[in-house]
C-alpha cells in the first residue's frame, strides 16, 4: 500500500448517509423501525448509545476512481472529515446494534423487555406494532 491512503480508498464513506433518529421508547418506535427497514438499502444502527438511520446512497460527485470531483469545492461535512477516522482505515465499524431486517429489532426488543413485539405479519406485510401477551 502506497502512502496517501485515499490512493487505495473504496470511498466507503461517500456510499452512505446516516442521520439521527430518536431512541425508541414504545412499541410503536420500534415497529416504526421495522418498516424502515423494509425498504431497499436501509439499515439502523446504534453507537455508543445513540440511534441513526442509514440509507447506501453513493455521492453523485464520486468518481469512477472513487475520489470526490468536486474536492475544492465540497461540503463542510466532508471537509470536517478527519483521516484518522476513515472507514477504509478503520477495518470495521464500532457499531453497538446494527439492524438490517425487521426481524432483528423484534429479537432486540423480546430481550431488551421480555415481551414479544410484532411489527410483520406472517407473510412478511408491515402492520402497526403491538406487544403480544404471553400465552
Amino acid at each position: 500500500m502506497g502512502s496517501i491512503l485515499c490512493e487505495h480508498c473504496a470511498a466507503a464513506c461517500c456510499r452512505y448517509i446516516a442521520l439521527p433518529i430518536d431512541k425508541p421508547v414504545k412499541p410503536r418506535d420500534y415497529g416504526d423501525i421495522c418498516w424502515y427497514l423494509m425498504h431497499k438499502d436501509i439499515s439502523v444502527f446504534v453507537e455508543e448509545g445513540d440511534w441513526y438511520i442509514q440509507f447506501q446512497t453513493t455521492c453523485k460527485n464520486l468518481g469512477p476512481d472513487n475520489r470526490c470531483m468536486i474536492y475544492e469545492q465540497r461540503p463542510e461535512i466532508c471537509r470536517e472529515y478527519e483521516p484518522g477516522s476513515c472507514d477504509y482505515a478503520g477495518g470495521g465499524y464500532g457499531y453497538d446494534q446494527l439492524f438490517t431486517h425487521p426481524t432483528q429489532v423484534e429479537d432486540y426488543y423480546e430481550k431488551k423487555t421480555g415481551k414479544k413485539l410484532r411489527a410483520v405479519d406472517r407473510n412478511g406485510s408491515p402492520r402497526r406494532a403491538r406487544v403480544l401477551k404471553s400465552s
